[in-house]
């Protein structure tokens, strides 16, 4: 018998639910829209995304056919319940006897002092056994974590070896931080790449001292790890605390932008540019944050430029976090600019106002 587990209080959802979470994930989704469609309340499926910084934690390929899967856990629970014996149970999922009568007697859940098969306990126990825990490299080998550690954050030493400290930067909140030089102790700080391709460079005869950019990532990404301070986040270049899937930054849209308000609702006559009175709007931001709107008109081609002046409250008043815009170029400010721009012009040329994504 194997010896008795904890207590797994509700067991997790099995793997086959996890895979399909994380293949969501990598089309793009939210979590929140991932979590619902695999049937799992969307916390559940934050605490995922967090914990595995980002990175599916297990292969996304489906499994041989060597393993039970949950489906046929669950045929056996069912036969088991209404009193069919092994070999029954084993000609009706195709299996080896063998196979059904070990799953029976290391799976089973024993909490109420007698063996009894329940589907979900089982996937938690094989689950569980099936695990190869790693201790991670950075872990294992202090001198090359002390290595990594040095030039991610950029230390710079005295002659006798003593650390200089950094200037004084933003405190790291546990998420992603703006990705700007100024945030870091050091502008010498190493991204992952340089790091593991400098190894090489310098222990050429030491096998030891090799770690992959990747491995770096994954000892800052994911929690309980243990090998890198989660701080040293802030001293990436993109300033990311979590990994986030490149097809989500592609087809997540903005949450202003409502699905009414679609190039595709513009009007045929204003693409093949034939009838006047169709425009077309962008912001340019200057220097010191100094703004002007633009209007073309698709036919003609004229062009008319939106002054934006500040808020008298400019350079006065500190700025507030989802407050009024004061450069003058938020929602509010734009909405009368344009309103007053476009109020002079006739109204067979004010036909439709084509914008971009931008909350202005």
């Amino acid at each position: 018998m194997r010896p008795a587990m904890r207590s797994p209080g509700r067991p997790e959802p099995s793997r086959m639910v996890q895979r399909q979470f994380w293949r969501l994930i990598a089309t793009g989704v939210t979590t929140v829209e991932a979590s619902l469609a695999v049937g799992v309340s969307w916390p559940v499926g934050t605490r995922w995304f967090r914990h595995a910084g980002g990175m599916p934690p297990l292969s996304l390929a489906e499994p041989t056919g060597r393993y039970l899967t949950f489906a046929e856990r669950e045929e056996i629970a069912l036969m088991r319940a209404k009193g069919a014996g092994v070999r029954q149970i084993a000609r009706a999922l195709q299996r080896d006897p063998g196979t059904i009568s070990r799953e029976l007697r290391r799976n089973a859940a024993t909490r109420s002092g007698k063996q009894e098969y329940r589907a979900t306990v089982a996937q938690w126990k094989a689950q569980q056994a099936a695990k190869r825990p790693k201790v991670a490299k950075l872990v294992g080998n202090a001198r090359l974590r002390e290595y990594v550690q040095e030039r991610l954050d950029g230390t710079v030493r005295r002659a006798d070896g003593t650390p200089v400290a950094g200037p004084d930067t933003p405190g790291w909140k546990g998420r992603k931080m703006k990705p700007h030089r100024a945030d870091r102790h050091w502008a010498t700080a190493w991204s992952p790449q340089q790091i593991s391709s400098r190894l090489r460079l310098e222990f050429p005869d030491d096998e030891s001292m090799r770690i992959s950019h990747e491995a770096i990532y994954q000892a800052l990404f994911i929690q309980g790890r243990g090998a890198l301070r989660r701080e040293l986040v802030a001293c990436l270049r993109t300033g990311r605390a979590l990994r986030e899937p490149r097809a989500r930054t592609r087809n997540k849209p903005q949450g202003h932008v409502t699905a009414d308000v679609v190039l595709s609702e513009r009007p045929a006559e204003a693409a093949d540019r034939a009838v006047p009175g169709h425009w077309e709007g962008d912001l340019i931001i200057g220097t010191g944050r100094s703004a002007i709107g633009t209007l073309v008109e698709r036919s003609s081609r004229s062009t008319l430029l939106v002054h934006l002046p500040r808020s008298e409250a400019w350079g006065e008043k500190p700025t507030v976090k989802n407050g009024p815009s004061l450069g003058g170029y938020g929602a509010v400010a734009m909405n009368a600019a344009l309103t007053a721009s476009m109020a002079q012009l006739p109204e067979q040329l004010r036909l439709t106002l084509t914008w971009d994504r931008g909350k202005e």
